[in-house]
C-alpha cells in the first residue's frame, strides 16, 4: 500500500535549512497495523504528513495504493486524500461550531452522498463508537475521550483505505487512551491499514510493528518487539 525509496524533506528558510526526514526507505503492506517512534523532532509527524498528502518531500519517491504520488499538485493529493485517507490528530480537531453529528458528516459532505446516506451512515457510525447520546453536543461539551471517539468516527465514516493517527492518545488519560487504541485495533482487523505516530512504548505494543526514527532516519524496525534489522 504505501513504499518510500530515498525520501527527503528540508524545511528551508532565509537563513536555516533543517533536514527533517533523511533518505527513508519503507514499505507497508495492505491492513498492516504500523506504529512510528522516535523523540521529539526526529521527523515522525513530518513522515505522517507526506504518508497523508498533507505534505510533499523535496526528493525520493512516495507511492502509495500502486500510484508515484510524490510529485502531484495539491488538487490532486486533496482528491486522493478525500477518498482513501482518514486522520485522527492528538488535538482531535473536530469544529466546535457544528454538533457531533456534523462533525462526523462534514466529509461525506465533501464526497457529496446523499442527505439520507449520510444520515444513515454517520447514525452507524456513532453507534459503533458509543457516540449516540452525544450527537447533538458540541465538541466543548465533551469528555477528551469521548472527543478523540468523535474523530476516530469522523475518521471512518468514508470507509478509507488508510488511517493516519499522530499521538491519538496523547491528551487522553489510561484509560481513554485504551479504548481509542482499542477501537483502532478492532478497525485493523477489520481490514483498514493504519500507521500511527506515538511516544508510547504501550501504545506502540498495539500495533503489529515498530518503526523507530532517529535524526530522520529509520534505524531499526520491530515486530512484536523483535528488532530484525
Amino acid at each position: 500500500m504505501i513504499k518510500t525509496e530515498s525520501l527527503v524533506k528540508i524545511f528551508r528558510t532565509d537563513e536555516v535549512e533543517t533536514l527533517a526526514l533523511n533518505k527513508v526507505d519503507m514499505e507497508i503492506k495492505e491492513k498492516e497495523f504500523v506504529a512510528v517512534m522516535g523523540p521529539s523532532g526526529c521527523g515522525k509527524s513530518t513522515l505522517l504528513n507526506i504518508l497523508g498528502l498533507l505534505d510533499s518531500p523535496t526528493e525520493g519517491s512516495y507511492t502509495l495504493l500502486g500510484e508515484e504520488v510524490s510529485g502531484y499538485r495539491e488538487r490532486q493529493r486533496s482528491e486522493i486524500r478525500k477518498n482513501n485517507i482518514g486522520f485522527v490528530f492528538q488535538s482531535f480537531n473536530l469544529i466546535d461550531e457544528l454538533t457531533i453529528f456534523e462533525n462526523v458528516e462534514l466529509p461525506l459532505l465533501y464526497q457529496g452522498v446523499p442527505s439520507s446516506d449520510r444520515k444513515r451512515r454517520v447514525d452507524e457510525t456513532l453507534e459503533r463508537f458509543n457516540m449516540i447520546p452525544r450527537r447533538n453536543h458540541f465538541p466543548q461539551q465533551l469528555s477528551g475521550g469521548q472527543q478523540q471517539r468523535a474523530a476516530v468516527a469522523r475518521a471512518v465514516i468514508t470507509r478509507p483505505n488508510l488511517i493516519l493517527a499522530d499521538e491519538p492518545t496523547g491528551n487522553l488519560d489510561s484509560t481513554h487512551g485504551e479504548e481509542v487504541m482499542q477501537s483502532l485495533v478492532e478497525l485493523n482487523e477489520e481490514g483498514t491499514t493504519i500507521v500511527m505516530v506515538t511516544h508510547s512504548p504501550t501504545y506502540a505494543d498495539y500495533s503489529r510493528r515498530t518503526i523507530n526514527l532517529f535524526d530522520g532516519a529509520v534505524v531499526t524496525e520491530d515486530v512484536r518487539g523483535k528488532a530484525f534489522i
